[in-house]
């Protein structure tokens, strides 16, 4: 009699497993309060027992589709219009409706901890966020991975939602009246190579050549006794701090070799981006570059355009990618009392000596990436300085208003000027400009400054620079033969002063491309 009671018992448990298994199930992201991308093709997917039929309603549409022989099935939703309040129905052996689906526009935020920090850090001074601390908005909705599913934009979600993104949904939903869900997948100090996969960075010609490249000139083992070093300093250090109840340092991190990674190339992706593809979204923003890309030479340029490459692949989708200017700051604002540059730095004389050459690679590295195809720039010189700037609602509603003009096609300009071309007339260089907006101007003083030219010698001096049209023509007295010129080539330039009349700042840039 046990052994039949045993037998039953785990019969009747397989059973259940069984049945369990032969479930429709839907992903997180599938859930009560979705918004849905309107005017694309929009997938729905789950998991059902092998072989199982489910079909998919809503909207007066039905789709159907069969599980494969793991159990995965797939739908894709012919393009809706914007609607509010819709049910999706998702009917196999069993049914699972889905309510208060709404339709609009599906914003994907990931980076590191400038797009992961919560707005009820960001409340004090910030009347966007301290609204949002304090208010409803039905039409815009949150998820964040992790969590079970979609949320409603109420105090007690909004409060723990990147503040960032909260900022830039609510700008978009204001100005577009159309239902905006955001959703978010970011880490505080991450590099970029954690979050694409293996495959991507791999397959990338460009991140291969790069490393390749590298590999040539590194002396890896030098690395390692280099890191045995500081390894041995930092281990004196961390003993002593611990003996005298203090807090220890960092400790080094051990080098790769080139093209790899101390870390693990694409785990966060897996953790935090894999879990919503290929839900249909609009674009991605992206803020994220203080921690570098942790592979050993291969830099942000390569790094993000593999991974741009890579998740509209995993997508199935070319879409829009904004991505926040780094670093952070630095830079003067075209109006010291607009509130979204309020944090800026106050605009100041030109220092006594020119940067050096290595001064402006950084940002110029970042310019780079709007390279890539369907992207775009966030610009940030003028939205206040430190590692994590305290406006985040600036950084919003500026992401916002590249969203606006570059990928809906509002009447709004997206960027400063940026540097298009030059030509040496004689004695003076001219300065051509796109994204001259209204029309090129200088702030705070009648004098244009930032600017520095040099001649065959590299040895740069301030220039003196006059705007015409929408160029600039720079000069010097002391440079009578010009063979180059800069711009605000530093990580930090409040003393550079050309924007347009649009109120975006000038670009760095450089016009050489000496060592």
């Amino acid at each position: 009699m046990k052994n039949l009671a045993r037998i039953l018992f785990v019969s009747f448990v397989a059973f259940g497993s069984v049945s369990a298994r032969a479930d429709v199930k839907l992903p997180p992201v599938i859930s009560d309060h979705m918004v849905l991308q309107h005017d694309v093709a929009a997938p729905i997917w789950g998991t059902a027992a092998p072989g199982e039929a489910v079909t998919v309603s809503i909207a007066g549409q039905t789709k159907t589709a069969t599980a494969d022989a793991k159990g995965n099935w797939k739908v894709t939703l012919d393009p809706l219009k914007i609607a509010e309040g819709l049910t999706l129905t998702v009917k196999g052996k069993n049914t699972i409706t889905i309510t208060d689906v709404l339709v609009g526009e599906v914003w994907l935020g990931s980076g590191q901890s400038n797009m992961d920090m919560h707005v009820a850090s960001y409340t004090a001074g910030d009347n966007v966020l301290s609204n949002a601390a304090n208010a409803t908005y039905p039409k815009l909705r949150l998820l964040h991975r992790g969590r079970k599913g979609w949320e409603l934009a109420v105090p007690t979600n909004n409060v723990q939602f990147s503040a960032l993104l909260f900022a830039f949904g609510f700008r978009l939903q204001q100005e577009l009246t159309v239902p905006v869900g955001i959703m978010v997948g970011a880490v505080g100090g991450t590099p970029s190579g954690y979050w694409l996969t293996e495959e991507m960075y791999r397959s990338d010609a460009a991140c291969q050549a790069q490393a390749t490249e590298f590999a040539a000139k590194y002396d890896f083992d030098a690395a390692m006794k280099k890191y045995d070093e500081q390894l041995a300093e930092w281990k004196v250090a961390a003993e002593k701090a611990k003996a005298e109840k203090g807090k220890a340092p960092r400790s080094p991190t051990k080098p790769a070799k080139a093209g790899e990674s101390s870390g693990r190339i694409g785990n966060l992706y897996e953790a935090h981006v894999r879990p919503y593809a290929p839900y249909a979204i609009r674009g991605v923003l992206w803020d994220q570059g203080e921690s570098g890309t942790a592979i050993t030479g291969v830099d942000q340029f390569n790094v993000i355009g593999a991974l741009i490459k890579g998740w509209r692949k995993e997508w199935g989708q070319d879409f829009p990618f904004l991505y926040v200017q780094k670093t952070s700051g630095g830079g003067c604002a075209f109006a010291d009392n607009d509130p979204v540059t309020k944090h800026a730095s106050k605009f100041s004389p030109l220092p006594k000596a020119v940067p050096g050459n290595t001064d402006g690679l950084y940002r110029e590295l970042h310019l780079k990436i709007q390279q890539h195809p369907k992207t775009a720039m966030v610009t940030s010189t003028d939205l206040g300085s430190g590692t994590h700037p305290v406006s985040k609602s600036a950084y919003g509603e500026r992401a916002a208003r590249v969203a606006l003009g570059f990928v809906y096609g509002k009447s709004v300009e997206t960027s400063g000027p940026l540097y298009a071309s030059h030509a040496i007339e004689g004695g003076k260089v001219r300065i051509k400009f796109t994204h001259a907006g209204q029309r090129l101007a200088a702030r705070h003083s009648d004098k244009l400054q930032g600017f520095m030219i040099a001649g065959a010698d590299k040895k740069f001096v301030w220039a003196d620079a006059v705007i015409e049209g929408n160029s600039v023509i720079v000069s010097s007295a002391e440079v009578t033969k010009p063979a180059a010129v800069r711009y605000a080539w530093s990580g930090n330039a409040p003393w550079a002063n050309l924007f347009n009349q649009d109120g975006l700042p000038a670009q760095t840039f450089r016009t050489d491309d000496w060592k």
